[in-house]
């Protein structure tokens, strides 16, 4: 994933990501607001990830999250 796509889809994806990664606290989220690299290093913080497999959990949930929104749309 691009970081850029990332930090661009951030409204839209934040209030899902609390639901993916429920050990995120409405304090994480605005501490990372939409900066990816910042997302990543609380993945890895609350969750135990490498960077790389947070970097992987990110995008495969937005993948996901974007495929639906097309199915809804279409």
């Amino acid at each position: 994933m691009n970081k850029d796509i990332f930090e661009g889809k951030w409204k839209q994806i934040s209030g899902e990501a609390k639901s993916w990664w429920g050990k995120l606290t409405d304090d994480d989220m605005e501490r990372a607001a939409g900066k990816f690299e910042v997302f990543t290093g609380l993945l890895q913080e609350k969750y135990g990830y490498t960077h790389e497999r947070a970097v992987d959990e990110i995008d495969k949930k937005v993948t996901e999250f974007e495929a639906n929104l097309k199915k809804k749309t279409v």
